[in-house]
């Protein structure tokens, strides 16, 4: 299996020189290769080869002297990068989406480099790890975790964020097959994501969503100052990194309260059960894009479908369609709008939260799509209603004391 391992990087001002002019220098190589793409497109009538542009680069040194001084490994990533992007595009029109043609990269958008294969190493050095990058220099890392013993590195990209900081993240693959995910699962569960309570599951626990607020306020301050700072001035400059620091701060917020709960439920159950939701076309709905984009369930999905096949955890993503709308104990469908929080039946005389229920709706379709068939247990006989609200604070806080309390005893089971 493949991981991806980010680190922070702790360079020097001698460093950070460096890096920016193996960056500007990977930069030009990138501008300089899709200008001879298109010149060779218009001289033979079709797109070169990535093996006809990659042989160039030993000619490009003999005239171009700063290229001699960035390894070779990473120019050849550079061409690869360009035919990676071309391939993106290609995808997006065969997918019916009207795109354009590559531009010129200028300076601020591009901001990374790769060593591929060979060219890097983490090695210790006066009491602290480093990492030694050939032909540039040998950096102190922050190596807050250990990558595997048994982990292979493959490559290093190192990248330059918007505030101004560097990280290198390495591509590690881990020769091991994960587990099997079992062919009757027990413990299953069905999670529906919303905007007042993140994710509402089938066993009764409701997680509140992350409180950004504080964060949001800061940015938007940050923001109306910048806009009153001359574009280009040292000032604009100085003001434009906090304005990226927020951003920063709001994004790794996020995406630490996404990772511990997408972990939890991959470790605990042997099947999850989600919505296969179009995010991408709720954003672009006038109806609460914003908040919407801030809950970035398609990231949790994505996160979640990873760590349920890396633990053995079956993963399905069933049709949105009508699950907050059918009751879980009858399947008779109820019109019911937004502000309506509550699910009763007329049929049946079934109540119940209508995220709950809705959860309900989702673990019985994902227990059908894998082949299993409904639940025995119905929604009445294991008691809907919310038994364990689970806050944010406490999923992002170091220690996590109620999902990790249950994590512990499930898995001890």
């Amino acid at each position: 299996m493949y991981y991806a391992y980010k680190y922070r990087l702790k360079p020097s001002d001698a460093h950070r020189e460096e890096l920016d002019r193996h960056r500007d220098i990977c930069r030009q190589l990138y501008n300089h290769t899709l200008y001879r793409l298109n010149e060779y497109q218009d001289d033979h009538g079709e797109l070169p080869s990535m093996t006809t542009l990659r042989s160039e680069l030993p000619d490009l040194k003999k005239w171009w002297n700063g290229l001699s001084d960035v390894y070779s490994k990473v120019l050849q990533t550079v061409v690869e990068r360009l035919f990676d992007n071309l391939n993106g595009l290609s995808k997006l029109k065969e997918n019916g989406y009207g795109v354009g043609q590559l531009k010129w990269k200028p300076p601020r958008e591009f901001r990374s480099f790769t060593y591929s294969q060979s060219g890097f190493k983490l090695d210790k050095k006066g009491g602290q790890t480093v990492l030694s990058l050939s032909k540039l220099a040998t950096i102190p890392i922050r190596l807050h975790r250990a990558i595997p013993d048994d982990a292979t590195l493959k490559q290093v990209t190192v990248k330059k964020e918007p505030t101004g900081e560097w990280f290198a993240t390495f591509g590690v693959e881990i020769d091991r097959e994960p587990p099997e995910p079992p062919e009757n699962p027990e413990k299953c569960v069905g999670i529906d994501v919303g905007i007042l309570t993140y994710a509402h599951d089938t066993d009764g626990t409701a997680v509140g969503s992350l409180d950004l607020s504080d964060e949001r306020e800061r940015l938007e301050r940050e923001q109306r100052s910048l806009s009153r700072k001359q574009h280009g001035s040292n000032n604009y400059e100085t003001q434009r990194r906090r304005v990226a620091e927020c951003h920063a701060d709001l994004r790794r917020k996020r995406r630490d309260f996404l990772h511990k709960l997408s972990n939890y439920y991959a470790r605990v159950y042997d099947l999850v059960a989600v919505e296969d939701l179009n995010v991408k076309g709720m954003i672009e709905s006038p109806s609460n894009s914003r908040n919407t984009a801030s809950a970035a369930w398609r990231t949790f999905l994505s996160l979640l479908e990873y760590k349920c096949k890396r633990e053995g955890t079956h993963f399905v993503a069933v049709d949105p369609k009508d699950t907050t709308k059918e009751c879980a104990s009858c399947s008779v469908k109820t019109e019911k709008p937004l502000w309506v929080r509550e699910h009763s039946c007329p049929a049946c005389g079934f109540e119940a939260d209508r995220d709950a229920n809705a959860a309900w709706n989702i673990r019985s379709r994902g227990l059908e799509e894998l082949g299993v068939g409904r639940s025995e247990g119905t929604p009445v006989e294991t008691a809907l209603p919310v038994d364990t609200s689970v806050s944010a604070k406490h999923v992002v806080e170091t220690g996590s004391p109620t999902l990790k309390e249950r994590t512990a005893s499930a898995v001890s089971e």
